[in-house]
């Protein structure tokens, strides 16, 4: 792709070197590991390899306490607290709101003459659709996205400090919604029960922190790639303009080529051996999502973006019981937004007079500004 190689954003050229001659390798105090078959391993094996960072989660820091964090039994008492929500009904029946919204974020666009895709589009849709699940307000979303930010970036200060600001946040809404329950996702986990008991608060605040920060992030990016890819692959966007159906293979394309998250971490419950390589019980080991999904012993070709690439089975979601939650709400949001896109402004070009600068982040990937030209 022209903006990568212009630009450099994406180390596909890092992770081909580390497949081929050392796919699990030991940097910076913990393990990488850079090959398909090892990290999807280590996705399935939860009892080797745990999602808990530590033995006993800090209060202060309720994203441990989420799904995300945690391991059997307490990572399927809390999932199926949350399962409900995200039900393919439930998700398929949010539709005609993510449409409307996509349409009145691009009517101010459309007023505007162009837009910054991410700050205006990719960034705020997401957002809206959380916030209206959760029952917040959506005025608030650019704390929100600056919250989002700071939890995947690299100020650890500031990590900590928005963890304490999104506590008092969620906490009083979820107090709020004790004594006043609303038709919303807050209200039904505050009333929820985990095998006869309650959410403990910092769990619930961990969700509600978990939901808007994977809801923001990996939509955005996911939006944010799609179309630099497209905007270099005019034919390609060209044949979706004529064949909707192509549409969810160019998605699922997107989140192989440039993946939304492109690492996350385990660490090592028991020894265990990946590659001739021994880890021992209490190292970590990223999991360089990025990576698998261009390796050369799965996918034909991996650095060509193909639309109609089949099988594509990435690991853009991850694997096993951690597989995201939200994959389907992701991937219905993008189908909207850029079919909205198609049908509105199928002529848009990103302005290259803007540079192109990566998030400030080795968690995720994306663009923090992405200007287009809608005519």
């Amino acid at each position: 792709m022209k903006w990568n190689e212009e630009h450099g954003l994406l180390p596909l050229a890092h992770f081909a070197s580390m497949r081929a001659t050392e796919p699990v390798a030991y940097q910076n105090g913990a393990w990488h590991v850079y090959r398909y078959e090892d990290a999807k391993a280590i996705f399935a094996d939860p009892g080797r390899f745990s999602s808990e960072m530590s033995d006993s989660p800090s209060p202060d820091v309720p994203i441990e306490h989420s799904i995300l964090r945690r391991d059997p039994p307490k990572h399927r008492q809390l999932r199926a607290l949350v399962t409900q929500a995200f039900t393919p009904r439930a998700i398929e029946a949010l539709a005609p709101r993510i449409e409307t919204l996509a349409h009145e974020l691009l009517d101010k666009a459309e007023a505007r003459g162009g837009m910054d895709a991410i700050g205006d589009f990719a960034g705020p849709l997401p957002v809206l659709v959380i916030a209206e699940m959760l029952g917040i307000p959506s005025r608030d979303r650019e704390q929100f996205k600056e919250w989002s930010d700071a939890l995947v970036g690299t100020d650890y200060d500031r990590f900590m400090q928005c963890q304490r600001e999104m506590s008092d946040y969620f906490g009083r809404i979820a107090d709020e919604r004790k004594r006043n329950p609303h038709d919303d996702l807050i209200s039904r986990l505050v009333q929820a029960e985990a095998d006869g008991s309650p959410l403990a608060p910092v769990e619930l605040i961990g969700f509600c922190i978990l939901l808007l920060v994977a809801g923001n992030e990996t939509t955005t990016n996911l939006l944010g790639g799609a179309l630099l890819c497209f905007d270099d692959r005019r034919d390609d966007w060209e044949a979706i303009r004529d064949d909707r159906s192509l549409l969810s293979g160019a998605i699922e394309e997107t989140l192989r080529y440039c993946s939304p998250v492109l690492n996350m971490t385990r660490r090592v419950r028991q020894t265990a051996v990946v590659a001739d390589r021994k880890l021992e019980a209490g190292e970590y080991v990223h999991l360089w999502i990025g990576s698998a999904n261009h390796d050369e012993a799965v996918f034909e070709r991996p650095d060509r973006f193909d639309i109609r690439r089949s099988p594509n089975q990435h690991l853009a979601f991850g694997h096993g019981i951690h597989f995201c939650l939200g994959a389907q709400l992701a991937r219905l949001e993008a189908r909207i937004a850029l079919g909205a896109l198609l049908d509105r402004f199928p002529n848009f070009r990103r302005d290259r007079t803007a540079p192109l600068e990566r998030v400030d982040s080795s968690f995720v990937f994306g663009v923090k500004h992405l200007p287009v030209l809608l005519s």
